[in-house]
């Protein structure tokens, strides 16, 4: 909303409106605004929460320190969705196709886990919403995430960027737009996307199919890539969600990768960063810097209420959301094949799960009993019950976050 204002007040004159036109001016602006809400609405709505005795149940996995978390105040998730969602309501172009999607995927997995939430406290049900009506919300997020890349003709990359000195120049003292500074590049749909440390770093889902007739076969490829979309878009929102276990561990782990996905959104909407790294442009990207942007403040201003001890856990409401929102700002990007990495935690805690019951379920065939790989799983439990706190587990696996975090940048130049 301010966006538009200071856009019309800038065709005045008017004192101050070009600064509304900056990427870096919003994208401070929304950090800003999203922790000033986080801090200001989380003790509020704690309090309302207790009152309302909308507190945790905690199921008994014989943990240290476990039963002290009964009754804490869930669905904070809500903090989350707000925080990233005043701001950008304020400060994005709501125009942009990809400020668009985000918001969706924002909307759209904030009431599939409030849903959830909602039955396990209000409906006493332990289990929540099933398991199958969440994969059904995820895979349809990701149909519609997928096909909208797909079809839709905002969504393009930028082909054959020259610039002359005198318009790298004035670019770098102007970066409010850069989509018309050359008249002889080609904007196309395309479904490339990008391979980590390869030197011709960029893939082309179009093409995986290249033993078919590409004018009869080619909605083949399309599906492809909306089942990749799909998956990753479920993958990695289930991720967030399991690893959000102990206090402080997913809010502070999505802050840094999504802080990754700031710096590769940022570099792709810029054209002369772009040319530099030699990285694909996409046209309009940039202004999910600012989405980004509230999303971080989101996730670190609810760190002040959920690090251990834990005044309010996200809940579904919350993980579902920010797992959600980084598989898909990733995919904007077309960075998503860097997922594993900056998102190694979210991988290792799904793989962790996945490897005990595969274990499990080996042993009892070959044994007669079931055995365990790890001392519990998600992987975080592992480390609890050999005896390391909470907030040690946290601090390392952010420092192993942020380790990953700076691989994944550096993949802009190590090829």
């Amino acid at each position: 909303m301010l966006y538009y204002l200071f856009d019309w007040l800038q065709q005045y004159n008017f004192p101050g409106a070009r600064l509304f036109s900056y990427i870096s001016f919003r994208s401070a602006m929304a950090v800003i605004f999203s922790l000033v809400f986080t801090m200001s609405i989380g003790r509020h709505l704690i309090d309302y929460l207790r009152k309302k005795q909308v507190g945790e149940s905690v199921r008994s996995l014989y943990l240290e320190g476990q039963q002290q978390k009964e009754g804490t105040p869930t669905m904070g998730g809500i903090i989350i969705i707000g925080a990233i969602l005043i701001p950008v309501f304020l400060l994005c172009k709501l125009s942009n196709i990809y400020v668009i999607l985000l918001i969706f995927t924002t909307l759209w997995l904030g009431a599939i886990g409030f849903l959830d939430d909602y039955i396990k406290i209000f409906k006493k049900n332990k289990d929540g919403l099933s398991g199958k009506y969440k994969l059904i919300g995820q895979i349809s997020l990701g149909i519609v995430i997928g096909t909208t890349i797909y079809l839709s003709p905002d969504i393009v990359i930028r082909e054959n960027i020259k610039l002359e000195p005198a318009t790298v120049s004035s670019l770098l003292q102007d970066e409010t737009d850069d989509s018309q500074v050359v008249s002889s590049v080609t904007d196309v749909k395309s479904l490339k996307t990008t391979v980590p440390f390869l030197k011709n770093n960029e893939f082309d889902y179009s093409k995986i199919l290249f033993f078919l007739d590409s004018e009869k076969y080619g909605w083949l490829s399309g599906i492809i890539f909306i089942l990749v979309v799909t998956f990753i878009i479920t993958a990695v929102s289930n991720g967030a969600n399991i690893t959000d276990g102990i206090d402080g561990l997913a809010s502070s782990t999505s802050a840094v990768s999504a802080a990754t996905l700031l710096v590769f959104a940022y570099v792709s909407g810029n054209v002369i960063f772009s040319q530099y790294l030699n990285i694909m442009y996409i046209p309009g990207i940039g202004e999910l810097v600012v989405f980004t942007s509230a999303f971080i403040g989101a996730t670190v201003g609810f760190l002040w209420f959920n690090a251990y001890p834990a005044q309010i856990f996200m809940g579904d409401t919350g993980s579902l959301t920010i797992g959600g929102i980084i598989a898909v700002l990733a995919i904007l990007v077309r960075k998503e094949l860097l997922i594993p990495i900056f998102c190694g935690i979210f991988l290792i805690e799904n793989l962790s799960v996945m490897l005990q019951v595969w274990y499990f379920k080996k042993t009892i065939k070959k044994y007669g009993q079931g055995l365990h790989l790890f001392l519990m799983a998600p992987l975080h439990h592992h480390f609890q019950k050999k005896g390391m706190h909470e907030s040690k587990i946290v601090a390392r696996f952010l420092i192993i976050t942020i380790v990953l975090a700076v691989v994944s940048v550096l993949t802009l130049k190590i090829r």
